[in-house]
């Protein structure tokens, strides 16, 4: 009888050894694991609905880009051309020496002056010896240069009459400036 006694004690504990056993390791573990999927799912949730604003953002992005570079482009028409300093103050060159012979002058020395830093910008000058007819081509010559585009800056302006008796020829040297991208 001491056999069916204690199997009839034992057989109780295991099976409530066995239920606690299956509590801690099966349900309480599942559990875990559950809360940490549900957990898993809110972040990624979350995550997703930032991505879907953002991409709902994409077009109103897409038109501040457009206007930017339309701004830019718009800015650039206004800065001398060229790739380099060097191309760019050549064609500030060739833009004053056509300004200074279409309104009737000739030029008789040119020099390109050493750039200079302005920011992103660089000055790019040129300094120009010429020989205007008369006063009207001087300042018909100063007012196509100061309102042109691109900009130019005429810095330096020195003006005399070749021959005082017959005052009809005007020497002019001037230095003239313009703004690059500063390659």
């Amino acid at each position: 009888m001491t056999r069916k006694k204690s199997l009839i004690i034992a057989l109780p504990v295991l099976i409530l050894l066995a239920a606690w056993a299956l509590y801690v390791y099966g349900y309480l573990t599942v559990g875990e694991q559950v809360t940490s999927v549900k957990e898993a799912e809110a972040t990624k949730t979350a995550s997703l609905e930032k991505y879907l604003a953002f991409v709902a953002k994409r077009a109103d992005f897409e038109k501040r880009l457009t206007e930017l570079k339309d701004e830019r482009n718009a800015d650039e028409l206004l800065l001398l051309s060229g790739d380099t300093l060097s191309l760019a103050a050549a064609s500030l060159e060739t833009t004053v020496k056509g300004v200074i012979t279409s309104r009737g002058g000739t030029i008789s020395s040119e020099r390109v002056e050493k750039p200079e830093d302005l920011g992103k910008f660089k000055v790019v000058s040129v300094s120009i010896d010429a020989v205007l007819p008369d006063a009207k081509a001087l300042s018909d010559t100063l007012y196509a240069m100061e309102t042109q585009t691109p900009y130019l800056v005429v810095r330096e302006l020195d003006t005399r009459v070749k021959n005082m008796t017959q005052p009809a020829d005007l020497m002019l040297r001037l230095k003239v400036s313009g703004l690059t991208g500063g390659k």
